[in-house]
């Protein structure tokens, strides 16, 4: 049995993606002017780019957290004509952020896969690892009723080294006091999440809610025992499957 059950937390439990997307179109709605004119479709792909381009800047090291939000808001205004200054594109993202904060949900199997999990494996012990800072990741816990389901959070903002580094798994299972062999890791990116943590010692479950090709790393997938999974209502069978 795992004695460990841990989640990612942005597209596994919680459904950024989806906040993203009413965020950023209700922010632009508020905005007019030079924006107005913008195809919803093209404008959500440039936001989505951009924050996966700097967002992982910020990961890495060359970016600190609020640049990262300045750089995403300067970059998108000045795609569109428009040139903001620091403080102008903080208040910029700060603005777009309580939209997106109005539209955060779950996905609708989080709890549920919660409930079975703890209810098929006695003792189980649940948390998340998590990249990026505690802060803002927290009021996501907060907000959605988390909190209270999970017994630590890590977050890569209080380490200093994300996914897939093996030191984030590693530093997880030693506040759980659990061995990696005894842990399980879910996650909606396959190099990140999965293949980090089974490379990790940990048995790597791969959330694949879209049904994307695993690409040049299903190889690599195949040879850790990575799992696949097309939603959280099929982790407790997967686990049990495993285990049998």
């Amino acid at each position: 049995m795992p004695a460990v059950v841990l989640f990612d937390l942005d597209d596994t439990l919680f459904a950024h993606r989806g906040a993203v997307t009413d965020g950023i179109r209700a922010h632009l709605g508020t905005l007019g002017g030079a924006y107005a004119p913008l195809d919803p479709g093209v404008a959500l792909a440039l936001w989505d780019d951009l924050e996966e381009r700097h967002y992982h800047a910020y990961l890495a090291g060359s970016l600190d957290f609020a640049g990262q939000r300045q750089a995403r808001a300067r970059d998108f205004a000045a795609a569109h004509g428009v040139t903001l200054s620091g403080p102008a594109a903080t208040a910029w993202f700060d603005a777009y952020f309580l939209h997106y904060r109005a539209s955060w949900r779950l996905h609708p199997d989080a709890l549920p896969c919660l409930d079975t999990i703890a209810a098929d494996f006695p003792g189980v012990r649940i948390g998340l690892i998590t990249n990026g800072e505690s802060t803002p990741q927290g009021l996501k816990l907060a907000d959605t009723g988390l909190s209270g389901r999970l017994e630590h959070v890590i977050a890569s903002g209080d380490l200093g080294f994300a996914k897939p580094d093996p030191r984030i798994f590693h530093h997880a299972c030693a506040v759980f006091g659990a061995a990696p062999e005894q842990t399980v890791y879910v996650g909606d990116r396959l190099r990140t999440d999965a293949i980090g943590a089974a490379a990790a010692g940990l048995t790597g479950v791969w959330l694949d809610r879209t049904g994307a090709p695993g690409g040049p790393d299903a190889a690599e997938a195949a040879r850790l025992g990575v799992l696949r999974i097309t939603g959280l209502a099929a982790l407790p069978a997967a686990l049990g499957a495993r285990l049998a």
